[in-house]
């Protein structure tokens, strides 16, 4: 096992899919406002376009402990950082295949979030959904640890504010980006 946030150790158990995701594509999103890390308030059902958002459990913070001792062992915990790096690299190549905007989303609060867009340097901002209400209202698929329920690793293609694409479970998290980019190239993914 590792202390690092931003690698994943090589047993990392993946996760399967439960289809707790399955009524995702074609649904009109619901209409929650949720707060950026750059200041905006952003409704996923309202965005034109096409829109990337990958769900993820929290972010780790160098120096701090999991939230959990078990918390490699839980399939899908692991990787939130590796996952918004993976984003991060390729944000260029999303934008080049027609994604006009990029999101990550989570429960943790809107500062757990600047602090972590900032220190990952992202070129998008991150979403707080600390109430989950827009979780609920997706019906966003969730799990609990360390008396917290944290979403569980997925990520939506959403076009004019309709899912287009999911991919859950995710994994590895270090590829989800690309995941994304093979599927947007017409590949099987």
């Amino acid at each position: 096992m590792t202390d690092r946030p931003d690698s994943l150790p090589a047993d990392l158990p993946a996760p399967v899919d439960d289809g707790a995701a399955d009524h995702l594509r074609g649904m009109k999103l619901p209409d929650v406002a949720l707060t950026a890390t750059d200041g905006r308030t952003v409704s996923l059902a309202k965005l034109s376009g096409r829109t990337v958002a990958y769900a993820y459990p929290r972010t780790g913070t160098p120096g701090k402990p999991a939230l959990t001792p078990d918390w490699d062992a839980i399939p899908g915990a692991r990787g939130c950082t590796p996952q918004a790096c993976d984003f991060r690299d390729h944000h260029a190549a999303l934008r080049e295949r027609g994604v006009a905007q990029v999101f990550g989303l989570s429960t943790q609060t809107g500062a757990d979030q600047r602090e972590a867009a900032e220190r990952l340097r992202l070129p998008f901002p991150l979403l707080a959904d600390p109430h989950r209400a827009f979780a609920m209202a997706a019906r966003l698929p969730v799990f609990e640890a360390g008396g917290q329920v944290l979403l569980r690793r997925l990520t939506l293609v959403i076009d004019d504010g309709v899912v287009a694409r999911v991919f859950y479970p995710v994994f590895p998290p270090d590829r989800s980006a690309r995941q994304v980019i093979d599927w947007l190239d017409g590949g099987s993914a």
